[in-house]
């Protein structure tokens, strides 16, 4: 693999070797396992230009864990703020060695560009309202621990999917993988146009007892989006909506939680939340995406 700034176009076989080999990284690390040196003597950048927590953090743990050389900036201060433009901030990293560019930015297509730019592998941390493909594998991955198979599993992804980069991805992983996936929300949040493979609906309730997984999404505040004043009434996953999923539905969340607007507190610490299980899974599988990249460095 050379890149990945989008799950578009993958195989089922090449997303499934990318979900055995976190899954392998996984059972390493809770067997307290050492893991390889697969990048050692090499480097990996972040260039984060949008803030990030969970993201920013394990693809640094994901980075050590590999045996490579951590590089990293701080977009406040980088000469990006000085005039500089983005092409030459990336091609500067590149020279002073980086193998490996994990690029987030709040314009989608800039890690495509930068890869064009520079020449080496750059993954996909999250571009615009485009894709964060690393999430939508790690739910996948969080997803086969669960079910032991993705085939056959029906997915609700509830709420501001419009302006979502996690269901951007979702959208081209989950129907390879064999999950029938629905979107759900008000129409406002709902995609202009509805993607192929997927039913959309404006009534969660309906469709409820149907599902086997609840994916809910932050309502996006920070992107101009406008919640609906009934919104909390008609899609919030809370206790009387838990009671109605089926015994062995789960609920999953790529974070950050807006608490008591998407979920009650009480659910998303409950036994039907996955959520912990994402944040954890997040590490083997930017491992596994890192470690595949060694195809692309010349």
């Amino acid at each position: 693999m050379k890149t990945l700034t989008t799950l578009r176009g993958l195989s089922r076989l090449e997303l499934n070797e990318l979900i055995e080999s976190a899954l392998v990284h996984a059972d390493q690390a809770e067997s307290n396992e050492a893991p390889g040196d697969e990048l050692s003597g090499r480097a990996v950048a972040m260039m984060f230009f949008e803030s990030s927590t969970r993201t920013r953090l394990s693809f640094e743990l994901a980075t050590k864990r590999l045996g490579a050389d951590l590089m990293t900036f701080d977009p406040g201060t980088a000469s990006t703020e000085k005039g500089e433009s983005l092409r030459d901030t990336a091609l500067t990293v590149t020279a002073m060695g980086a193998d490996i560019l994990v690029v987030r930015h709040s314009e989608a297509g800039v890690p495509d560009a930068i890869h064009d730019w520079t020449g080496v592998p750059v993954v996909n941390a999250g571009d615009g309202t485009h894709e964060h493909p690393t999430q939508a594998l790690l739910d996948a991955v969080t997803l086969h621990r669960r079910f032991g198979s993705l085939a056959g599993l029906r997915m609700g992804i509830v709420g501001d999917i419009r302006h979502s980069r996690v269901a951007g991805s979702l959208f081209h992983a989950m129907p390879v993988l064999g999950v029938e996936s629905m979107l759900i929300g008000p129409e406002s949040l709902l995609p202009e146009n509805e993607p192929a493979g997927f039913e959309m609906s404006t009534d969660l309730d309906s469709h409820l007892g149907d599902l086997d997984i609840v994916y809910l999404l932050r309502v996006q505040r920070e992107r101009g989006t406008r919640i609906p004043d009934d919104y909390i009434e008609r899609f919030r996953i809370d206790s009387k909506r838990a009671a109605a999923m089926k015994p062995e539905a789960v609920v999953m969340h790529p974070g950050p939680m807006n608490r008591d607007v998407e979920i009650t507190g009480d659910v998303a610490d409950g036994p039907r939340s996955l959520i912990l299980s994402q944040v954890a899974n997040g590490v083997p599988t930017r491992m596994a995406v890192l470690a595949a990249l060694r195809d692309g460095l010349s």
